[in-house]
């Protein structure tokens, strides 16, 4: 083999190689095109505590606007949804991690069995905290 040649063949496989890893990249990190056009990209992670006088939902949601969280109960089950989305930064940044999911969320948690009356919301620490005051009972202050 030539010096040419194995030139040649040595940038060969390194495109080769390079059009394999973009293919990957694009597998990996797309969601399936089911997902992309309906469904959630991921599920935030909750904690569910009670009192006597309420449910408490805290929900991990760092770098979401908590405005755009819809919250609604449904057949004794509380619906959390939304979207993170990303950066405006991000189009010019080089990204060295990349861990925080993106893109639109769906929460569903079960409910202690009872009557709730209106959700309330706010945020402690990056987490979006629900209170559900069971109906007939004072709230604790």
């Amino acid at each position: 083999m030539t010096n040419e040649d194995s030139r040649n063949w040595m940038w060969s496989e390194a495109l080769q190689m390079l059009a394999r890893a973009e293919q990957l990249h694009r597998q990996v990190f797309s969601p399936p095109a089911a997902v992309r056009r309906s469904g959630p990209a991921w599920e935030p992670p909750t904690d569910v505590l009670e009192t006597d006088d309420s449910v408490l939902i805290l929900v991990a949601l760092p770098g979401v606007d908590p405005q755009q969280v819809q919250v609604a109960i449904q057949n004794g089950v509380l619906a959390i949804a939304g979207e993170r989305l990303l950066p405006p930064q991000l189009r010019i940044a080089r990204i060295h991690r990349l861990e925080l999911p993106q893109g639109r969320f769906e929460r569903r948690v079960p409910l202690p069995a009872g009557r709730y009356e209106t959700p309330r919301t706010g945020v402690l620490n990056g987490c979006l905290v629900i209170e559900l005051p069971k109906a007939g009972r004072k709230a604790a202050p």
